[in-house]
């Protein structure tokens, strides 16, 4: 895998509508990981033009600013090419496509995307793609689409278009299978899970969506769609080591290399045993803690 294909680390994905001129300035005081600019539900019908033309200078901005781009494309076919055709850019680091029904599709975009990038005079693979599974028919081939092209970054389950088509609730009994359905698509794929169990329009109770956030990272998601900025500092505070879980970490493996040298192959710390699994997720946070950490240096 190319430099061009490495895996950024983005917490928070805070979207911003093309054609309103006042979110993309609000966006730019934000502490998102990455701004995502929306061209599909906060642009109206007769806007989407407009919205496409606007992306490259609005990507510029953003990326001039220190954030990382991402851009959220229509899903018909016709709008879908005149998206990638825009958005495609040194400034832009992924696409997000809504409605993903099959791993086809996936690669259909993918091959679009290599002839915008060769176009553009980009190296291979420069833009990555985030996949939204919103209907039964992507929830059916939610492994497949996780696994469907090396450009994949990350997945995520779209709560609100999910529940009308399954024509169910958008509640925390409805959507944890799915959820855990994507978790272990995106571990077995290698991407990075994103989301939470609960609908991402609901922001006003702060404290609610910071437990929705705790619970997500407990399940295995590490990343979370924002659309409102209240959301943003949560979102990277909660998909973060804390500081007592880096320095138990740090601990416990210091304890666990001592016991190495004396020829033990577990050993116990703070009443638990430590064998190589519990190893394993030590020195996964750090080296999360240490990833974020540089991210927020060269912030």
């Amino acid at each position: 895998m190319s430099d061009t294909m490495s895996q950024p680390v983005w917490r928070s994905l805070l979207f911003v509508p093309a054609t309103s001129d006042r979110f993309v300035q609000s966006a730019l005081r934000q502490p998102a990981d990455a701004l995502q600019i929306d061209l599909e539900d906060s642009v109206a019908p007769d806007q989407k033009a407009l919205a496409r033309s606007r992306v490259a200078e609005i990507a510029r901005t953003f990326r001039q600013g220190g954030y990382d781009v991402v851009v959220r494309v229509n899903r018909p076919w016709r709008q879908l090419v005149r998206d990638l055709e825009a958005c495609v850019g040194d400034a832009v680091s992924a696409v997000t496509l809504p409605k993903v029904p099959d791993a086809s599709y996936v690669k259909a975009v993918a091959e679009i995307l290599d002839e915008c990038e060769r176009e553009a005079g980009l190296a291979p693979g420069h833009t990555r793609i985030i996949a939204m599974v919103e209907d039964p028919a992507g929830l059916a081939n939610i492994n497949n689409i996780a696994a469907a092209h090396p450009r994949l970054w990350g997945l995520i389950v779209g709560a609100e278009d999910l529940a009308v088509t399954m024509r169910m609730a958008v509640d925390e009994d409805s959507l944890y299978v799915p959820n855990v359905m994507a978790v272990t698509a995106c571990r077995r794929a290698g991407i990075v899970p994103i989301g939470f169990i609960g609908s991402v329009a609901d922001f006003a109770d702060e404290q609610a969506f910071r437990a929705r956030i705790r619970r997500a990272r407990r399940l295995g998601f590490e990343a979370a769609f924002c659309i409102h900025p209240r959301q943003v500092g949560i979102v990277n505070e909660e998909f973060s080591p804390q500081p007592e879980e880096v320095e138990h970490a740090t601990a416990l493996l210091a304890e666990f290399d001592k016991q190495m040298r004396e020829g033990r192959a577990a050993c116990t710390f703070k009443g638990r045993m430590v064998d190589l699994p519990v190893v394993l997720q030590a020195r996964q946070l750090l080296q999360r803690h240490e990833t974020i950490m540089r991210r927020t240096r060269k912030a």
